[in-house]
């Protein structure tokens, strides 16, 4: 598993705004991003920081035309905190059951009694 990479992942999906503005990717597509701005009761400049913390953990993607920037969700990368989770899950799972046999043999051992 790339490490990095996971981190640099949950680090932008850590913050409200950069989740807002996945959100509104993945809603209504590739924007530019004075429109994405428009959503934010913050600076153009400010938006645009989001917009790179997005790109570095490669969350969107930035296509450009012109004199405009137009800002797409990315989500294949979420695969690997996908990944990540299931494996938590799968140890969180084997924990629950070594419990519920230690359990199970506890109270057979004192049933026997």
């Amino acid at each position: 598993m790339d490490e990095d990479a996971l981190s640099r992942i949950l680090k932008a999906a850590g913050d409200t705004t950069r989740r807002q503005i996945l959100t509104l990717l993945v809603q209504e597509g590739a924007l530019r991003v004075t429109a994405l701005a428009a959503h934010f009761d913050m600076s153009l400049n400010s938006v645009s920081k989001h917009i790179k913390v997005l790109e570095e953990a490669g969350l969107v993607t930035r296509r450009t035309m012109g004199r405009e920037h137009f800002i797409a969700a990315e989500l294949e990368p979420l695969k690997l905190t996908e990944s990540w989770f299931a494996q938590l899950k799968s140890i969180w799972e084997l924990r629950l059951t070594a419990l519920e046999n230690a359990l199970a043999s506890e109270e057979h051992d004192h049933e026997r009694t």
